[in-house]
C-alpha cells in the first residue's frame, strides 16, 4: 500500500488491490505512480463528481505521457476518516462538476 497527501493536506491510500485494477484497466499508467503523487499534490483543478458526492476528481495536465498530451484524473473516495483512490487513467477532459480547488 502507499499513502500519499493530496493538496487539501490530506492522507490518500492506493492499496495493492486499486494499483492492480489501475494497472490492468488502464495498462498506460504502469510506471506512472509519480504522475499520481504529483497530481494529488499540484493538480490543476479538483472537482466533485456528479455520479458521487464522496467522489473528488484530481486533474493534472501533461504534455507527455504514454498516450500523448492528456490529464491525469485521479478519482478519489472521501470520507471523514479515510481518503482512498478507487482508479487513474489519462484523459481529454474535465470532467463537470462543483470545483472544490483550482490553480490560480
Amino acid at each position: 500500500m502507499r499513502v500519499f497527501e493530496d493538496v487539501f493536506k490530506r492522507k490518500v491510500r492506493l492499496t495493492d488491490e486499486r494499483y492492480e485494477h489501475l494497472v490492468s484497466e488502464h495498462p498506460e499508467m504502469v510506471e506512472q505512480i509519480d504522475k499520481v503523487k504529483e497530481s494529488l499534490f499540484g493538480p490543476v483543478i479538483v472537482v466533485r463528481s456528479k455520479a458521487d458526492s464522496q467522489v473528488e476528481l484530481f486533474y493534472r495536465h501533461y504534455k507527455s505521457t504514454p498516450v500523448t498530451q492528456k490529464y491525469l484524473c485521479i478519482v478519489v473516495k472521501v470520507r471523514a476518516d479515510d481518503s482512498f483512490i478507487i482508479t487513474a487513467y489519462f484523459t481529454d477532459t474535465i470532467k463537470k462538476g462543483k470545483i472544490l480547488w483550482e490553480k490560480k
